[in-house]
């Protein structure tokens, strides 16, 4: 590194702000070595070989597009821990995009929403199938009442030709044009 970059880096770094990262730096190097000792083992050969022990092998495919390329997923005790692409697939052959590679980051994501949640009172509450199905309809059916074209269909990239051709089909029978496909947004 050049003086003159030296230079310019000290000039971003003031004097707290190093302190700061001086002694954080300090309080990890000293908590790493009161850690020491057996904290860590190396892993057995059967834990290398396999990790899991018990898992099972799941055929499945990618719900990321509607192309649908092969995933083997590893799940044990009823957790997705590892995928693998599968080779023998008639359309991915083994291989996958980036989305598909993260697949099982979106399944094990803590942001995921697994139940039906409603608003009461500011507060999000968990309500069921049924009650968020019933609830929802009944309000489509009244702004549907008020006017076809309050509703918009969009969509998506997961969707095949068929399931597009259904999808049009049911915005024209809602009685509005107002569709389009997600990626326009």
């Amino acid at each position: 590194m050049s003086k003159d970059m030296l230079e310019k880096l000290s000039l971003r770094t003031g004097r707290r702000a190093f302190l700061k990262m001086a002694a954080l730096g300090s309080a990890v190097a000293g908590t790493s070595l009161a850690a020491g000792g057996n904290a860590l083992r190396n892993a057995t050969e059967e834990e290398i070989k396999n990790p899991y022990p018990g898992s099972k092998l799941v055929k499945t495919v990618c719900t990321t597009c509607s192309v649908g390329c092969g995933i083997i997923a590893e799940v044990h005790n009823g957790v997705w821990v590892r995928q693998e692409v599968a080779q023998d697939h008639p359309f991915s052959q083994g291989s996958h995009c980036s989305k598909g590679i993260d697949s099982i980051d979106t399944v094990k994501s803590a942001k995921r929403v697994k139940h039906p949640l409603k608003k009461v009172n500011g507060k999000w509450q968990r309500i069921s199938w049924d009650q968020a199905v019933s609830e929802i309809s009944a309000k489509m059916l009244e702004l549907r009442k008020e006017s076809p074209d309050t509703a918009m269909f969009l969509g998506s990239a997961k969707m095949s030709t068929e399931q597009s051709y259904y999808f049009r089909k049911f915005a024209a029978m809602w009685g509005t044009n107002n569709i389009d496909h997600q990626a326009r947004i």
